[in-house]
């Protein structure tokens, strides 16, 4: 009886072992499903290159990555991200297993949390109209956050930070420090007025400490597990820092 016991305590924590190992070698990728912006004729999504380049970063490291959004199926890509694409950019696109995985994302409302590492949020404008209010977006990265994992947001990406909790059921980027899109960059693009709200300012008023960098320039702030870009230039270095701290763990 002894043995049989100790033979099946044994098989439990390699069966837990091994899916500990999984959820260290797998990052989520989240990104918009909306793709209307505002009350223009305009169309929005993703910004490519924000998923792209930490893509590329933690795929060459090793890492299986998946992509979700928040309905599944077909991410819409702005097509503003679309003209003059970098050498990252394009090779993901031109690659038939990465660029299938936009056209046939998660449902984030189905995914398992305590499969990933790290979540990322990737930006363009789409997010701030979807992803704050989405259950789906603070329930998985609160859960992976709890189990000490990372997140992490890029751009508009940020937007999902807003109403996240810990498992104290308290604001996650209360007194944090955070980037995200800066109010200066949305009026240079001229777009203030046509989001439903300033990223900066929201941040902000959800109690973040809002660290803002020079405009359209690399701009990362990493507060433990949490870590956030301002803007396009900046989802490089982002996947370059979600990698420092994965390997620290």
């Amino acid at each position: 009886m002894k043995t049989w016991l100790l033979s099946l305590l044994t098989s439990l924590c390699l069966i837990g072992a091994q899916t500990a190992l999984a959820a260290a070698e797998k990052v989520l990728i989240v990104v918009t499903s909306h793709a209307q912006m505002g009350n223009t004729d305009e169309k929005t999504g993703l910004w490519l290159a924000e998923a792209t380049h930490p893509h590329a970063v933690l795929k060459e490291a090793g890492y299986a990555i998946d992509f979700a959004s928040i309905q599944g199926g077909a991410a819409p890509i702005d097509p503003r991200s679309l003209e003059d694409l970098d050498a990252v950019s394009q090779a993901f696109l031109d690659t038939p297993e990465s660029s299938a995985q936009l056209q046939n994302t998660l449902k984030l409302d189905e995914v398992d949390a305590s499969a990933y590492a790290a979540i990322l949020f990737a930006g363009g404008h789409g997010t701030v109209w979807d992803f704050p209010d989405s259950p789906a977006v603070n329930r998985i990265a609160s859960a992976i956050y709890a189990n000490d994992g990372i997140i992490a947001a890029v751009c508009h990406g940020s937007a999902a930070l807003l109403n996240i909790r810990d498992s104290n059921g308290l604001p996650l980027i209360a007194n944090r420090q955070v980037a995200g899109f800066s109010n200066a960059e949305e009026v240079a693009i001229g777009l203030d007025q046509v989001v439903p709200y300033l990223l900066q300012d929201r941040l902000e008023a959800s109690g973040a400490r809002y660290i803002e960098g020079a405009a359209f320039t690399t701009h990362v702030v990493a507060d433990d597990r949490l870590i956030t870009g301002q803007n396009p230039q900046s989802a490089h270095a982002v996947g370059e820092a979600m990698l420092r701290r994965l390997q620290q763990h």
